[in-house]
């Protein structure tokens, strides 16, 4: 890979990814997210779970993430620059209004409780590679934001339900975020196929068009009355052809911890 290609890889994602990492929500108070695709549990729109407790914050951050839990990946707590709030972010589609919050962690419904974690890739480092073999080994790094979030009686079923239907009403045509001021336009919304707790759902999300388009993540799964959502990207894939491996190791640690 040349430099100039791996400059302009690095420049468009970050471009991408900027207002994710500095404004894309995983408080450990007002957080609360879920996102969509394919069920890879109990279906979405079918499953009717019995009433149950939500967890508080407190309770939530016992069973989020923690540095060690998750192999050659570094964990880190979410802070209150980490949350978007619902004044903060415009979705120019009512309809996707739902979906376009989930990206930015804006707290949906009433949850009980909320907690967030950063969870970045270690790069493999590699001492034979030249220079720019490196630069680009060191961008094709997976970063996700976890969020967790609690609801009492079906109030997790009925978020996952609601991010399914928005991102079937938004997966043509695209729709535009705004937050803060700054624009961002989802061009594809693909569902996935994931499995994970009771239910789940997966999307694969992408931004812009052409050179300038970026590819993201978002996985949201429920276990019990708790919904967890993962957000992810990798600054080494740009490009409207171009896709990475969902951070399944992530999510199956999140999972168990969750129980």
């Amino acid at each position: 890979m040349r430099a100039t290609a791996v400059r302009r890889t690095a420049l468009a994602a970050a471009v991408a990814s900027l207002t994710l990492l500095a404004t894309a929500c995983s408080g450990s108070d007002s957080d609360a997210k879920g996102d969509g695709g394919t069920s890879g549990g109990k279906d979405a729109t079918s499953s009717k779970p019995a009433a149950v407790k939500a967890l508080t914050s407190a309770e939530l951050e016992k069973v989020s993430l923690e540095q060690g839990d998750v192999a050659g990946h570094k964990v880190s707590k979410t802070g209150p620059e980490d949350i978007a709030q619902p004044e903060d972010v415009t979705v120019d589609k009512k309809e996707c209004e739902p979906i376009g919050f989930a990206f930015y962690g804006v707290k949906r419904g009433t949850p009980v409780g909320n907690a967030g974690r950063k969870v970045v890739q270690e790069p493999k480092k590699d001492e034979s590679a030249d220079p720019e073999d490196a630069l680009a080994g060191l961008l094709d790094v997976t970063s996700s934001l976890v969020t967790l979030a609690s609801y009492e009686d079906d109030g997790a079923a009925k978020s996952l339900a609601e991010l399914r239907e928005s991102a079937a009403k938004c997966a043509s045509g695209g729709f535009t975020l705004t937050m803060k001021g700054s624009k961002q336009k989802v061009t594809k919304v693909t569902e996935e196929k994931v499995t994970g707790g009771e239910e789940a759902l997966a999307w694969r999300v992408q931004m812009g068009e052409g050179d300038a388009a970026a590819p993201f993540k978002l996985v949201s799964l429920r276990q019990g009355g708790t919904v967890a959502t993962f957000f992810s990207f990798n600054l080494g894939k740009t490009g409207a052809d171009s896709d990475f491996d969902r951070p399944t190791a992530v999510i199956d640690a999140q999972v168990k911890k969750l129980g």
